[in-house]
C-alpha cells in the first residue's frame, strides 16, 4: 500500500512537472507582450503632451492676432444736405367758390352739370322758370314802343308849330307847350327803357351761372326745387381748378418754412408725387396742439380730391454736411458718437451731433469734417482703443 501510494505520489509530481512547463513559458510571453504595449503607448502619451506643450506655448500670439475684429470703415466726405420738413393735412381748393341764387329764385327747370366738370366763366349752371318774368318783359317792351310813338308824335306837333312862327299862327306860348310835351314825351321812352332792361336783368339773373371759370366740386340742387336767395349754396367751386394742401406743421417747423419754399406731395393711396409751392404760412398758432398750417398750392389734377388725405415733404433749403448711415451712429447716455480710426488703427470715440434723416442717411452736423476713417460697422461692439483691421476702404 505505502509502495504504490508513495508510486503514485511520485508518478503524480513528474506529471505535473511535465505539463506546467510549457504553461510558464505561454504566460511570460504575455507578460512581455502587455508591457511592450504599455511602454508603446506611455512612448506616444509623451510625444502628445510635448506636442500639446508646444502647442501651448505658440498659441498666444496666434490667438491674438485672431482677436482683431475686422471692420468696414470708410471716409465719408462731405455732401449736399436738404433740409426738408415732413407733415401731413387735407387737400381742398385753393379758392373754393360757394354759388347760389343771385335773383329772386324760383323753380328749377334743368341742371346742367355735374361735379367734376370744367365751366368757364358765366355758364349757365341750372336754369330757373321764367315764364311770368317774360310776360312782364313783353309787356315793358310794347311799353316802351308806346312811348317813342308819342315821343315822335310831340317831335312832329313841335316841328310844325316851329314853322307856322315867322306867319304868326302860333304864338311863343305854344311853342313853349309843345316842347315841354316833346322832352315828357322823350323822358317817358327812357323809363321805359329803363324798365324793360331792369327787366331783363333780372330774368337774366334767375339762372345759376359760374362766377369764374373752375371745377365744380358739389351739386345741391335738382330740377323741380324751389329755389329763393335764402336757400343756401347750390354748387361749390374750385377756382381755376387749383387744389392746395393744408399741412399741419409743429411750431419750430412752420418757423423754418418760408412762403415758396417747394414741395413734394404724395396723397394717401397713391404712388404718385405732386409739386406745390407754399404760398401762405399761418400767422397762428393752435394753442392747444402747438401746430400751425402751411397751404401748398398744387396744380388741378383729377387724383387731387379735396377732403383727401395726404403728405407734404417741404424743401426749406441745402446745406453741406457729412452723411453716414444709421449703422454708424452709436448712443448712449452721454450722447450720440462715431467709432473713427487713428493711424495705429485704434477706435477712437468721437461724440457728434446728428441733423436731418433721409434715404441717404444721417446727416452729422457737428463732430466731423468729413476726412476722417468712420467705422460704418460692428461699432456697437468696439471700445475706445481697441485695435482693429480696416477692410473697405473708401470714399463715399
Amino acid at each position: 500500500m505505502n509502495y504504490e501510494a508513495g508510486m503514485f505520489g511520485r508518478q503524480e509530481r513528474l506529471e505535473y512537472t511535465g505539463e506546467d512547463a510549457p504553461k510558464s513559458r505561454r504566460w511570460l510571453w504575455i507578460t512581455l507582450a502587455v508591457v511592450a504595449i504599455i511602454a508603446i503607448a506611455a512612448f506616444f502619451m509623451m510625444g502628445n503632451r510635448d506636442g500639446a506643450a508646444t502647442k501651448k506655448a505658440a498659441a498666444p500670439k496666434g490667438e491674438n492676432s485672431a482677436q482683431i475684429p475686422t471692420v468696414t470703415v470708410a471716409v465719408p466726405g462731405r455732401q449736399s444736405v436738404q433740409t426738408v420738413i415732413s407733415g401731413t393735412g387735407s387737400l381742398a381748393a385753393k379758392r373754393e367758390m360757394p354759388v347760389g341764387v343771385a335773383g329772386e329764385g324760383g323753380l328749377v327747370t334743368r341742371v346742367l352739370v355735374e361735379p367734376g366738370v370744367w365751366v368757364g366763366k358765366g355758364q349757365v349752371l341750372a336754369t330757373v322758370d321764367r315764364s311770368v318774368q317774360v310776360q312782364t318783359a313783353s309787356s315793358l317792351a310794347a311799353s316802351v314802343r308806346v312811348a317813342e310813338a308819342d315821343a315822335k308824335l310831340a317831335q312832329a306837333n313841335l316841328d310844325r308849330a316851329q314853322s307856322l312862327v315867322s306867319n304868326g299862327f302860333v304864338s311863343k306860348a305854344d311853342i313853349d307847350r309843345l316842347t315841354a310835351a316833346r322832352d315828357q314825351a322823350s323822358a317817358r321812352v327812357r323809363v321805359a327803357r329803363a324798365q324793360l332792361a331792369e327787366t331783363n336783368a333780372r330774368n337774366g339773373r334767375l339762372d345759376i351761372r359760374a362766377p369764374e371759370a373752375g371745377l365744380v366740386l358739389t351739386r345741391q340742387v335738382e330740377p323741380g326745387q324751389i329755389v329763393s336767395a335764402g336757400s343756401g349754396v347750390l354748387f361749390r367751386m374750385a377756382m381755376g381748378g387749383q387744389m392746395e394742401l393744408r399741412a399741419q406743421l409743429a411750431e419750430a417747423d412752420l418757423q423754418r418754412t418760408r412762403v415758396g419754399s417747394t414741395a413734394q406731395v404724395t396723397p394717401t393711396g397713391s404712388t404718385q408725387v405732386f409739386s406745390g409751392t407754399v404760398w401762405q404760412v399761418s400767422p397762428v398758432i393752435d394753442p392747444n396742439t402747438r401746430q400751425g398750417i402751411a397751404r401748398i398750392q398744387l396744380n388741378y389734377n383729377p387724383a387731387l380730391r379735396p377732403g383727401g388725405f395726404a403728405a407734404a415733404q417741404i424743401i426749406t433749403g441745402s446745406s453741406e454736411a457729412v452723411i453716414l448711415p444709421q449703422s454708424a451712429i452709436q448712443s448712449d447716455a452721454q450722447g450720440n458718437y462715431v467709432y473713427t480710426l487713428d493711424a495705429q488703427n485704434k477706435a477712437v470715440r468721437t461724440p457728434v451731433t446728428t441733423g436731418e434723416v433721409t434715404d441717404a442717411g444721417v446727416s452729422i452736423t457737428q463732430g466731423l469734417s468729413g476726412s476722417e476713417r468712420v467705422v460704418l460697422t460692428a461699432g456697437a461692439f468696439l471700445n475706445p482703443g481697441q485695435k482693429v483691421i480696416p477692410q473697405g476702404l473708401k470714399k463715399q
